[in-house]
């Protein structure tokens, strides 16, 4: 089945990059001119994807705002005669819809609040906080591996040891070239890592996964962790791991914000639009 739809959490406190994101959603973090969750939006168009899912909580106003036709805007600009500027706001041609998740538990809760969204067909989930730019568009890469395997795939980088303990690290056997059947999954071992490929917030899952999240009692920290229903789902079907290609930047990491414009000027410059 084509992998249509995908869902965008992007509900968080985003409590690393505060205190700008008490007002400002690390979702709407600019970059050469455009908000970071435009890119995904970009990514996920150019993968093939038809509908899209935004979770977002009651202070993500500027979200829905921003992927909403502003009729006096367009209205002052052709009245002072900037048209040519009316392109750079035009909404992105694909269907988008928000949902509200009432309180932060998780990402695997976000994700359960899609399940009416989804109506059981395969779907595509993409964090918002990592971007992959100027490569093959990721989720394209995914979806690509799910039409071969029929079961969840999740995108994984190799992530240096003394990073491993921040993220889901795969137990894995490799298939061929860069797919990888995953064995077991640990959400931020502390110690003793089952490998050094570490899960970056691209995933495309089999609707079954919303049993299972169903299930689920809070986990690490207090949350629903999608982890945790993909590693009870290892019982009943398989999952797969695909190595990303392409340089990952996380917008939550101060430095990796810094290095991801500082590449983006070198790029275009400060005149791109």
């Amino acid at each position: 089945m084509k992998v249509r739809k995908a869902i965008i959490p992007a509900a968080g406190y985003g409590t690393r990059s505060l205190p700008i994101t008490k007002v400002v959603p690390k979702e709407m973090f600019p970059i050469n001119g455009r908000p970071a969750i435009d890119y995904i939006i970009e990514e996920a168009i150019s993968s093939g994807i038809e509908e899209i899912l935004i979770i977002v909580s009651r202070n993500k106003n500027m979200i829905m705002d921003y992927f909403d036709r502003s009729l006096e805007l367009e209205t002052f600009l052709e009245r002072n005669n900037k048209q040519h500027l009316i392109k750079s706001i035009t909404v992105p041609d694909i269907h988008i819809q928000f949902v509200r998740q009432p309180t932060a538990k998780g990402l695997g809760d976000a994700i359960r609040l899609g399940k009416p969204f989804v109506n059981d067909e395969p779907f595509a989930v993409m964090l918002p906080d990592d971007l992959f730019l100027d490569e093959q568009p990721v989720i394209g890469q995914l979806i690509t591996a799910y039409q071969e395997v029929q079961s969840n795939v999740i995108g994984v980088q190799q992530v240096p040891e003394n990073q491993l303990k921040n993220y889901g690290v795969i137990k894995e056997m490799h298939l061929k070239d860069q797919l990888f059947e995953v064995l077991d999954l640990i959400e931020k071992p502390q110690s003793a890592p089952p490998s050094d490929l570490a899960v970056t917030g691209r995933y495309v899952l089999d609707p079954t996964i919303f049993t299972f999240l169903e299930q689920l009692k809070p986990g690490s920290g207090g949350e629903i962790q999608l982890t945790d229903a993909l590693k009870d789902m290892l019982q009943l079907k398989k999952c797969f791991a695909q190595n990303l290609s392409g340089t990952r930047y996380d917008i939550g990491n101060p430095d990796d914000y810094y290095n991801l414009l500082l590449y983006m000027y070198k790029k275009f410059g400060h005149d791109s639009p």
